[in-house]
């Protein structure tokens, strides 16, 4: 990216959810609520630091995108999948290469805004309930430690997509089993996280 650059920031795709003691995830609204406000602090924070100008659309704004922004969703799965998954799922095609377009498709979006540049979050986060907490401790000590369940896991992506040709410039991906998007501190903490490698500007 360049000084000249304008870089536009879709709103925050998050949900948070609670595992029930068999492990069902069941979606948290108040925590989703918490959590995307915590990260846009963390971004606006960022923001002020940025070389470019960026512009933002409301949520409201985006759902007459939302095909486009369900689409960039599934390719950064792909993305996290092929390029983040391992040798047995690297595609040969791609070379190791982060070769990846939506084409024309985000034409749309430079149009509405004028900027060159999106930036797109896509998070998904889940914590133990006090029933699965339980479950885990038992199944710990009646096996001996020989079969663990697992607690919450936190999954995230962020995407920068050039809206000139379509290119996917620049990915990271997040997966671990902590953090906690809940709590101001560590939802700062996921998003250096998620924004590591980012390129710089020239």
């Amino acid at each position: 990216m360049r000084v000249s650059d304008k870089l536009l920031l879709m709103p925050i795709d998050v949900e948070l959810y609670s595992l029930s003691a068999g492990g069902i995830p069941e979606p948290r609204a108040d925590w989703t609520e918490g959590a995307l406000q915590h990260m846009n602090e963390a971004i606006r924070a960022r923001q002020e630091q940025a070389r470019v100008a960026v512009v933002s659309i409301t949520a409201e704004q985006a759902d007459e995108f939302a095909e486009l922004v369900a689409l960039q969703a599934a390719v950064a799965q792909s993305i996290a999948l092929h390029h983040f998954g391992g040798p047995m799922w690297e595609l040969p095609t791609k070379a190791g290469q982060l070769n990846w377009s939506f084409g024309n498709a985000m034409q749309a979006l430079r149009d509405k805004t004028g900027a060159d540049f999106a930036l797109f979050f896509w998070v998904r986060d889940s914590y133990a309930s006090q029933e699965r907490v339980a479950a885990i401790v038992a199944v710990a000590i009646l096996s001996l430690g020989h079969v663990a369940l697992g607690g919450g896991v936190q999954v995230g992506y962020a995407s920068l997509v050039d809206l000139r040709n379509g290119d996917v410039v620049w990915f990271n991906k997040l997966q671990r089993g902590f953090g906690d998007l809940r709590e101001a501190g560590p939802a700062k903490e996921s998003i250096e996280a998620l924004m590591s490698g980012y390129p710089a500007v020239k």
